[in-house]
């Protein structure tokens, strides 16, 4: 029994003295690699911003892609009435309820026409305008995760003076015309 008592007092020791020795190992940091930004913003919209540690911008994304929906989405909703109401003015669908009977009857067959290509038109737009603002996500995620690691130093400054510039016109008596500018200068 004792020498059971012995050998658990001495591998909890050991495990004791193990969690609070020093650790002379060197950590690695994990690198903040782009093309998990990209590939995250690609699968999920705003999770590479997630990765990337810029959580304000999500709602900018998600906010974006709903409006855009809001848009997809009425404008189909546009043309399905418009098609129903040319349809049932052309005799290709009589099965319609009141509110299309009534639009049918408001409109000539070529403002119908004008009206749903309208309508159709919109929401080829509107797609597209979500896929341009869905690649923009992907490519912010990406050039954020490329300037992850980007550190400004303290020399860098912008100097604005104003400058009077000689003219190489001389005019009348010997003098000659000044211009005036803004001088910009940059030291990194």
């Amino acid at each position: 029994m004792f020498k059971r008592f012995l050998i658990l007092s001495l591998l909890l020791a050991v495990s004791a003295c193990s969690l609070f020795a020093k650790n002379d190992s060197v950590v690695m940091q994990k690198k903040h690699e782009p093309k998990k930004a990209t590939l995250y913003s690609a699968v999920l919209p705003g999770l590479g911003q997630a990765y990337n540690k810029k959580y304000w911008k999500m709602p900018i994304v998600y906010a974006g892609i709903g409006t855009i929906a809001y848009f997809i989405y009425t404008n189909n909703d546009g043309y399905k009435t418009y098609r129903l109401a040319y349809d049932y003015k052309t005799g290709i669908n009589t099965d319609v309820s009141g509110d299309i009977i009534s639009i049918a009857n408001r409109y000539s067959n070529e403002n119908l026409i004008r009206i749903r290509d309208s309508y159709r038109r919109n929401v080829e737009l509107s797609w597209i305008v979500m896929a341009l603002w869905y690649g923009l996500n992907i490519v912010d995620a990406t050039v954020d995760a490329h300037f992850f690691e980007y550190d400004i130093g303290d020399d860098l400054s912008l100097k604005i003076e104003p400058t009077l510039q000689p003219n190489c016109e001389m005019m009348a008596y010997g003098y000659g015309r000044c211009s005036t500018g803004v001088s910009l200068k940059l030291k990194f």
